[in-house]
């Protein structure tokens, strides 16, 4: 058997064997067909995907109703998928001890009827419907790449389907899951008050190019009639341009220089000890620092929020760490073709980007561990991409040789000794005649 088969079915047979019997070797197919690729060529369509794996027709029933109302949650999954990674011996943690991204991502569902959400697309250049979904990774490296295991897959609430309340609701238990160590990124989404409010420990986000703060404490004119300040004096880091007057830049507390491995030469500024525009001075305010970190290859600074003291370096490091929690929905929708979606229940909606979600991280991880798969004789420097893999897998059909665990198997359902069909039919009639006879 290949060795791409044998470390994709090892991979799954380790998610879904602690399911229920029955549902884990239906969830199996359903799995196998979104990693090997199917869906792409059949253009979304779940049922053709599936018979093109080879399996029976029955087996396409049961992975169809596994999949639709099967007993599990995708938490599960989600959890076998990362002991996996970490029993491979290969996986290592980020800097700072961990590092916890976090994202939104939409499915596009323009024609769908029901409770849905608005998701503004940059392309269309307004907010269309979808199914939004919010994503919490763990990022680390393996062999030398990084990759992000999802955490969690967190659903809208059913009574404010809006993004923003995703978004709380998504920081709230990003509170609880941090460890003492990790620290959460987070890209300009996420406003620095609700950040606040959700209390999280440890963080580092990106900020607009706009962005204000203040000092944590008052300065008084000597001599200058009129009220008092309530709010400490402004701090602008980059300059800007208001109603044709030009806004000079606050001067930084400190600056930083380092060289880069490729040769370019990075500076950071920093301002220290500041607070929101709309908070008063006090000593129970949440302090952060604001960092401006120039990159000659780039025509604008990188600009970050933290609380958290760390040097230059490290701090910029951090944040090109949350990148991979991108890589997610592009490997689970274009690389595995499930950006054309054609399920309409309420649950299956939801369950479906959730395991796509979850086929774009096996093919991630699985690209890593595999030695990496070249196109052909010109290509002298493949890279372990999740493309690349499902490639590798793109027409096989699902290996019926491969020895299963006792545990996956189909279930007998309980209803095999009543008649069916025509036959069903006939019999409740008969019953009815005899009844009334």
């Amino acid at each position: 058997m290949p060795p791409v088969i044998e470390l994709t079915m090892s991979t799954l047979l380790a998610i879904v064997t602690k399911l229920p019997l029955g549902t884990n070797l239906a969830l199996l197919h359903f799995l196998w067909m979104l990693v090997s690729g199917p869906l792409l060529a059949h253009r979304g369509a779940l049922f053709p995907a599936l018979q093109s794996t080879g399996i029976g027709e029955a087996e396409v029933r049961r992975a169809w109703s596994a999949f639709h109302s099967g007993v599990w949650q995708i938490s599960e999954l989600l959890v076998a998928w990362e002991r996996y990674m970490q029993e491979q011996q290969q996986w290592q943690p980020r800097r700072y001890e961990g590092a916890v991204a976090i994202d939104t991502t939409p499915f596009w569902r323009p024609k769908l009827q029901g409770l849905l959400s608005t998701y503004y697309d940059s392309v269309a250049e307004k907010a269309l419907p979808a199914i939004i979904l919010g994503l919490v990774a763990r990022i680390g490296e393996v062999a030398g790449k990084r990759i992000a295991l999802p955490r969690l897959i967190l659903r809208v609430h059913p009574k404010d389907p809006s993004e923003a309340a995703l978004k709380v609701a998504l920081l709230q238990r990003v509170t609880r899951l941090l460890a003492a160590l990790e620290i959460m990124l987070a890209d300009a989404g996420f406003k620095l008050q609700t950040i606040h409010d959700a209390a999280v420990a440890h963080y580092l986000v990106r900020l607009a190019k706009n962005v204000t703060a203040r000092r944590n404490y008052l300065t008084f004119a000597p001599g200058k009639k009129g009220q008092k300040p309530s709010y400490g004096p402004r701090v602008r880091p980059l300059p800007r341009t208001h109603k044709q007057k030009e806004l000079a830049a606050t001067p930084p507390d400190e600056t930083f220089t380092w060289t880069r491995e490729s040769g370019e030469t990075l500076t950071a500024q920093v301002w220290l000890d500041l607070v929101r525009p709309d908070v008063q001075p006090s000593l129970q305010a949440h302090l952060f620092y604001i960092w401006a970190i120039s990159d000659p290859r780039y025509d604008h600074p990188l600009l970050l929020a933290t609380n958290v003291k760390l040097q230059a370096q490290t701090l910029h490091a951090l944040y090109t760490d949350r990148w991979p929690i991108e890589q997610l929905p592009l490997a689970g929708k274009q690389m595995v073709g499930s950006h054309r979606q054609f399920v309409f229940a309420p649950e299956t909606r939801h369950r479906l980007p959730e395991l796509v979600l979850l086929a774009g991280s096996i093919l991630t991880g699985l690209a890593v561990l595999h030695p990496t798969i070249p196109t052909g004789f010109w290509d002298r420097n493949p890279q372990p991409t999740p493309a690349r893999f499902r490639r590798a897998l793109a027409g096989l059909p699902f290996p019926q040789s491969y020895p299963l665990p006792g545990q996956l198997r189909p279930k007998a359902p309980v209803t095999d000794h009543l008649p069916k069909g025509f036959m069903a039919h006939r019999h409740i009639k008969q019953l009815l005649e005899a009844v009334l006879t």
